[in-house]
């Protein structure tokens, strides 16, 4: 059996579909460069936005087309807010619901849709590689937080966490496999839970289990956080923490109360946020901070955008992903009144972008003038890769390690964006394993 498998949307999908990959693998099929060449096909969609739903159907009917005799699988968020978009396309097989995606591990042997089915369970995907350089680990799935411009809920299902033993031993094999830098991911990390902690006590725990063999040999990087989880459990982890790269990346979306009140998400604001960045500055000297914006949401003032482009600077972004409101069928925010024009919001996002990319600018000179980098890489020949700082890197040579490992290098300048740096024959420190 060939099978192709595209993935669009979010981190989480792009692990799914590697435990997927796994499986068939271990099942003796073998995966086709391209769908023409396919028996079975999977589309892993996205739901987020209208648009991401257009894009999820527009892979399908394109598989459908290259791959006419292949059948198709429909997976992912899309196929479960709205599955008959897709029944009804050429060449789909199945339309499989989130309760149902971990069977296609096992398909066609068994149902996708086990009767009693619980979309609270947690779903059974591992991985002991990944087809990137820098390997995501799922740890938590689902959000029952409810913000009013979300689908995510509808499309996930309400939060649910792994097990400890299950994150340490992923984190291991990958470990053991090769890869030195792993991204901590899920739906929403502030949903995380075990019986004796949150997502802070997990992270100290899980180094602590790591640090004996890997401490200055690999790292773990956060993926995207809820603001809400910013207080002083997070600040004493990270303030001790000596393989958690320093970055964090907010799903901040607004700097305004009122606006933020509207989005359902009122349990943070812009000056606890504040606080703690400046709090954590006393113990990350240099860090980059990444965030989430959405700008134009109904009823968004033209103050309450200049307090989302004032936050920029004053929380000192390194970077942000700015995204103008669109409606997304489906959620509260959709029939709000206040729905601002396109144009105001096209424009609003463009200037939130420029504000964004100069901060970003200072800040890759900045990291190009420290003394000394730690590369995770992701290319070799040029060699290339990204800091601690989550700043691409551009060698001057070939890199002599292998992409997932770690190199010392020393920063030479900023070019178009990047650092500029040359390799370090230094060693890492830290402990050797057997």
């Amino acid at each position: 059996m060939r099978y192709f498998i595209q993935t669009l949307g979010c981190k989480i999908n792009q692990y799914e579909s590697q435990s997927l990959r796994e499986a068939w693998a271990a099942r003796g099929w073998n995966e086709s460069p391209d769908p023409a060449g396919a028996d079975v096909v999977l589309v892993h969609t996205c739901a987020v936005t209208a648009g991401a739903v257009a894009d999820s159907r527009g892979a399908v009917r394109r598989a459908g087309r290259e791959a006419p005799s292949a059948r198709i699988l429909v997976a992912g968020c899309a196929a479960q807010t709205e599955p008959a978009t897709f029944e009804v396309l050429p060449g789909v097989a199945a339309v499989v619901p989130q309760a149902g995606k971990a069977g296609l591990a096992a398909w066609p042997e068994v149902s996708l849709e086990p009767a009693g089915a619980d979309r609270r369970a947690w779903p059974a995907f591992s991985i002991t590689r990944f087809n990137r350089a820098r390997p995501i680990l799922k740890l938590q799935d689902g959000c029952s937080h409810g913000c009013t411009y979300c689908i995510v809920p509808r499309a996930r299902g309400a939060a649910r966490s792994r097990p400890f033993e299950d994150i340490a031993a992923e984190a291991a094999r990958l470990l053991e496999a090769g890869y030195r830098e792993i991204i901590l991911s899920g739906i929403n990390l502030g949903q995380f839970s075990m019986p004796d902690g949150d997502f802070w006590d997990m992270l100290a725990r899980l180094e602590g289990a790591l640090s004996p063999r890997w401490q200055g040999r690999a790292r773990l990087r956060l993926s995207s956080l809820d603001p809400g989880m910013l207080g002083p459990r997070a600040l004493a982890v990270l303030a001790t923490s000596r393989m958690t790269c320093p970055h964090l990346h907010l799903s901040m979306q607004s700097a305004d109360p009122g606006v933020l009140a509207a989005m359902g998400r009122s349990h943070y604001g812009p000056e606890m946020v504040l606080d703690f960045l400046d709090a954590l500055r006393g113990q990350w000297p240099v860090f980059a901070l990444g965030a989430d914006l959405l700008t134009g949401f109904p009823g968004e003032s033209e103050q309450a955008y200049r307090a989302t482009l004032d936050f920029c600077s004053r929380a000192g972004l390194s970077y942000a992903h700015v995204f103008p409101y669109s409606r997304r069928p489906g959620t509260v925010a959709a029939k709000a009144a206040g729905q601002l024009p396109k144009d105001v919001k096209k424009e609003r996002a463009a200037t939130l972008r420029a504000a964004a990319q100069a901060l970003e600018r200072a800040f890759v000179e900045r990291v190009a003038g420290l003394d000394r980098l730690v590369v995770a890489v992701e290319g070799r020949d040029p060699g290339a890769g990204s800091s601690e700082f989550y700043m691409e890197c551009r060698l001057t040579s070939p890199s002599p390690v292998a992409p997932g490992g770690l190199l010392p290098v020393r920063p030479l300048g900023a070019r178009d964006g990047a650092v500029l740096a040359e390799p370090l024959s230094e060693p890492l420190a830290g402990p050797v394993g057997p």
